[in-house]
């Protein structure tokens, strides 16, 4: 089984492939935090320039009383996401999304992996949260790396032993142009509430010949763009943030506007996807 070596950070045009279980290099914080300050010390103006573009002054769940840290570190897991439209009237009710914090924490089920059947590595999960999918596609023989914004995720996914980095998508990332697979899976899609910012992002990252893999939401004309906060049934509050929805058929139309186009689309257990390669 193999994790991230940190010689892949130079970028190869291919990665290398482990010569049995015992040749596999273990991917520490230590180097993790090494790799962090090795991207910010290269990163170009241009790269810079692109993050600032991009960047939100807050994340999924984040500030305040922190209720998405809690719920990753606790068994009362049930997260409730409070949505508004920008432009929505102050007195109009927010819309309410129940979230289980525990299926992101426990191992990948049937139908997480198979979103890895016949896909090809390196695999880059954004906002891989605790970091089931990269087990997932670890268990697969896959080499991956997630990436989110949020500590305590990515703690928890290092001390479980796998490949994360602390950054946002939008930050310099490594192998850019170079993922075979990408994922946006359990609504990522959201992430910064500019659904045509990360697909541009998405396509930059993808390899010619790469996939990116996204679950969206089951309303397939679905396509909503609000400020939301997370809380749970003890009160607690996270900050509010910018997040999006999008069925498949409004997926489509955005993604060709960032040279993307769907190859499959696919309901399985309540749940939507879509694979898109380059146009």
């Amino acid at each position: 089984m193999t994790l991230v070596s940190p010689r892949l950070w130079d970028q190869p045009a291919k990665w290398p492939v482990s010569e049995g279980p015992n040749a596999a290099d273990r991917f520490t914080s230590e180097l993790v935090g090494e790799l962090a300050e090795h991207g910010a010390a290269n990163r170009s103006a241009a790269d810079q320039t692109t993050a600032d573009r991009f960047r939100r002054p807050t994340t999924f769940g984040a500030g305040g009383s922190e209720p998405y840290a809690q719920a990753l570190q606790s068994d009362d897991n049930v997260l409730y996401l409070h949505g508004r439209r920008h432009d929505a009237d102050p007195e109009t009710a927010a819309r309410v999304s129940t979230m289980h914090a525990g299926r992101w924490s426990a191992g990948a089920d049937a139908i997480d992996r198979s979103l890895l059947a016949g896909v090809a590595g390196p695999v880059l999960d954004i906002g891989c949260g605790p970091g089931r999918m990269i087990r997932a596609a670890m268990d697969e023989g896959l080499d991956a790396l997630g990436v989110d914004v949020s500590p305590t995720a990515v703690r928890i996914a290092l001390a479980a032993g796998l490949a994360v980095l602390h950054r946002s998508v939008f930050d310099h990332l490594p192998l850019e142009g170079t993922w075979a697979t990408l994922l946006l899976v359990d609504g990522n899609i959201g992430i910064g509430g500019d659904p045509d910012a990360l697909l541009e992002r998405c396509a930059a990252l993808l390899a010619p010949d790469g996939m990116l893999v996204v679950e969206v939401h089951r309303d397939p004309e679905h396509d909503l763009a609000y400020v939301g906060t997370l809380h749970d049934a003890a009160g607690h509050m996270s900050d509010a943030f910018p997040w999006a929805e999008l069925g498949v058929s409004a997926l489509r139309r955005r993604a060709a506007q960032a040279g993307l186009t769907p190859v499959a689309e696919w309901s399985r257990g309540g749940r939507t996807f879509a694979r898109l390669a380059r146009a």
